[in-house]
């Protein structure tokens, strides 16, 4: 199944960026190991929405990319 992207690159690429940025932590950090799971969770989650480009809470609330063709 093929998804229309709807986030423009700038966000892709913040999105990827966070992403790691919480994965990464989430190992750094001193916490208990269901709760680092469930950041690593979130932070796989947020990166690979940027890296697809789809984003479904967004597709749900009908927000598409604006083209310039």
């Amino acid at each position: 199944m093929f998804f229309q992207k709807n986030l423009p690159p700038w966000e892709r690429a913040l999105r990827l960026c966070i992403g790691l940025v919480i994965i990464v932590a989430a190992f750094n950090m001193s916490m208990e190991p269901a709760m680092k799971w469930v950041a690593v969770a979130a932070g796989v989650v947020f990166a690979c929405t940027g890296f697809i480009g789809f984003c479904p809470m967004c597709a749900m609330l009908g927000r598409k990319i604006k083209r310039s063709d």
